[in-house]
């Protein structure tokens, strides 16, 4: 696989700054059933990699002393993390927003029985996705059958109550390109995914995200490949935004990795560009201090520009 951090480094991305840290991302390791084109993580059933106990411990302590009020569940899918469970429950507990970033089969794997149940009990936001309603686009992107187990778990979500009015069981879908090009506008693309899923599905979700894909990982190693790298890069620098630099994500969130270790944003994580606290060694969440997080500047690539480019990208859709 080709590595692009080298490309990535020499930036002339604005420096920013942070604000009130609101949201802790953690990948909970880079284990999943599936092997997606467009990963950014390079997560596949072939990883090993899974967040510890110990780790899960310290990142519980760290929101019961520091009143975090949101957390992001990332991977691979997150849902194979023995500990899973037990990390919702206890943050639900404390009274933490949980949101599961989902990629829909999982609900479907023999020893995730009773998990959709789960999620709907603990009152768990779920942002799944399906890069497309289209069965050839999706199977296309994400190997052959998902688009089919895909809606299979859209629909058992909406059968526990996910994306009805009023019972606070929120439904999100995310879709990101299957190429080298920005995604279209959000709103009308949103509409679009409402109208074909209902017709062809009856199937319901509470709003549509969409996520810019970054030339990073597998997607980046892709371009790479292909000889786009330079020209998908080119797309992005043009497509910036200075009004998105006000809503980056990572102004108010920071990633934990596998293992435990601050990051900036999840992208950096996969870029092994780890929180400059320290100019030689990575910090733990055991070891962070807000107070030092405050004044420590955010760490900046190209990459970044795929966050700026167009409407804006996060975990949370659009920026504009």
């Amino acid at each position: 696989m080709h590595d692009t951090k080298i490309k990535l480094l020499n930036t002339s991305f604005p420096q920013l700054s942070r604000r009130q840290l609101d949201t802790l991302q953690v990948n909970l390791g880079y284990i999943c059933n599936q092997s997606c084109k467009h990963c950014h993580v390079n997560a596949s059933p072939k990883r090993t990699e899974t967040m510890a106990l110990e780790d899960i411990d310290d990142i519980l302590s760290f929101i019961k002393n520091n009143n975090i009020k949101k957390l992001d569940l990332t991977g691979g899918a997150p849902e194979l993390n023995q500990h899973f469970r037990y990390l919702i429950t206890e943050a639900r507990a404390l009274n933490v927003s949980v949101i599961d970033r989902c990629n829909l089969t999982v609900l479907s794997e023999p020893e995730q029985e009773g998990l959709a149940e789960f999620l709907a009990n603990n009152q768990v936001e779920v942002v799944a996705s399906l890069p497309c309603y289209s069965k050839d686009n999706v199977d296309l992107q994400r190997g052959n059958g998902v688009f089919d187990l895909s809606i299979t778990a859209l629909q058992k979500l909406n059968s526990l109550g996910y994306a009805a009015k009023d019972n606070g069981l929120v439904l999100n879908l995310m879709y990101n390109p299957t190429g080298a090009f920005l995604p279209p506008a959000q709103k009308s693309l949103e509409d679009e995914y409402r109208q074909k899923l209902r017709e062809d599905f009856n199937i319901e979700f509470s709003n549509l995200y969409t996520l810019t894909n970054m030339p990073i990982m597998r997607f980046g190693s892709t371009l790479i490949s292909k000889g786009e790298f330079e020209n998908y890069m080119a797309l992005l620098k043009n497509a910036h935004s200075d009004d998105n630099l006000q809503t980056v994500m990572c102004r108010n969130l920071i990633s934990i990795d596998w293992q435990g270790f601050i990051y900036d944003c999840d992208f950096n994580q996969m870029l092994d560009m780890p929180s400059n606290f320290s100019p030689y060694n990575k910090t733990h969440i055991s070891e962070l201090n807000l107070n030092n997080l405050q004044l420590t500047p955010i760490q900046i690539g190209d990459h970044c520009y795929g966050c700026t480019a167009g409407s804006g990208s996060s975990c949370g859709g659009a920026l504009s």
